[in-house]
């Protein structure tokens, strides 16, 4: 379903959303290095995979209903290439997506200049040593973790038979997982603002590009699959014929307009049939109507007539 063309109100949510994201994903990872050391320890990736997975969850829930909280680029693309929403709307979101990311991002230099800076403030640095630092790697990863990220919205937020109220523990859940095996690997992105809020304020944009292309490859390849084979299988069709009336469901939606619009308009109605009801007699009474009785009263009415003339000129004569 296309929504509103236009609708500043929920890039406005998208903004906030993705400023959650990028100011406690990124504070995860410097809290972690004044926890745990600048090395990458099983207990700061998993707190830096609580962090971003905590934020995204959260936020889902909060603005989920609002603008559908994508919060992430590489999930706008895919909606707009598969008409959940407008190209318009799309744009809109992508940019306040970037802004709030680059607001987030400037916060934390202002709360944590120095400890943040050894981190370039949670920017990517591209594939790590354990993919021998391959770009081709690197871009396979951040390929496959997109995928199945927009793989778990489409079928927990978009799908019609989703079960209610799991797309925001599903959609933590993916990403919290997601992060536990990619952080170490490329950092796990799979969210062009994810990276480009902390490079502006880092100013570190070495393989910058790969973050952008390699998540919305992911996501548009996910987004499209499973709309057409699992989403839009889903979803009623409006020519389909329902078997308890053998109409089909849009003539069903015009009859339904057609009586609400009959609940509205009462006193019309019952006019119509009133004039139906006092003018079917009146049809039924000349069709009923025999010439010889109408003669027959006019007759009378001439007769009595004379007889007063008769009177009258009588009565004359007497005074007289």
């Amino acid at each position: 379903m296309l929504t509103s063309l236009v609708n500043p109100r929920n890039w406005f949510a998208e903004a906030i959303a993705t400023y959650a994201l990028v100011f406690f994903g990124p504070l995860s990872i410097i809290l972690s290095v004044v926890a745990f050391g600048d090395g990458l320890s099983i207990e700061s990736i998993i707190m830096i995979s609580l962090g971003h997975g905590a934020a995204v969850g959260l936020m889902v829930y909060a603005f989920g209903h609002i603008s559908g909280a994508h919060i992430n680029p590489a999930v706008t693309i895919p909606m707009m290439i598969t008409k959940k929403i407008s190209v318009q709307d799309g744009i809109g979101y992508i940019i306040f997506q970037l802004i709030g990311a680059v607001v987030a991002a400037f916060s934390l230099k202002a709360i944590l200049p120095e400890i943040g800076a050894k981190v370039n403030f949670g920017t990517q640095g591209g594939p790590s040593e354990l993919l021998n630092s391959s770009i081709a790697s690197g871009i396979a990863v951040e390929i496959i973790l997109t995928f199945f990220l927009v793989t778990v919205i489409f079928l927990t937020a978009v799908h019609k038979k989703a079960a209610a109220g799991i797309h925001g523990i599903s959609i933590g859940g993916i990403v919290f997982l997601l992060h536990l095996v990619g952080v170490p690997l490329t950092g796990a992105s799979m969210n062009p603002a994810r990276t480009f809020g902390p490079a502006v304020v880092s100013g570190f944009w070495e393989l910058h590009w790969l973050y952008w292309v390699a998540p919305i490859i992911g996501g548009i390849i996910a987004g499209v699959i499973m709309n057409y084979v699992f989403v839009n299988k889903a979803e009623p069709k409006t020519k389909s014929v329902t078997r308890s009336t053998g109409k089909s469901q849009k003539l069903e939606q015009y009859e339904k307009q057609y009586l609400s619009r009959l609940e509205k308009e009462p006193a019309k109605e019952e006019t119509k049939e009133e004039t139906k009801k006092v003018s079917r007699p009146r049809k039924a009474r000349a069709k009923k109507s025999n010439p010889q009785s109408d003669l027959e009263k006019y007759e009378k009415r001439y007769l009595a007539r004379l007889e007063k003339q008769a009177q009258g000129e009588g009565a004359s004569t007497d005074e007289e």
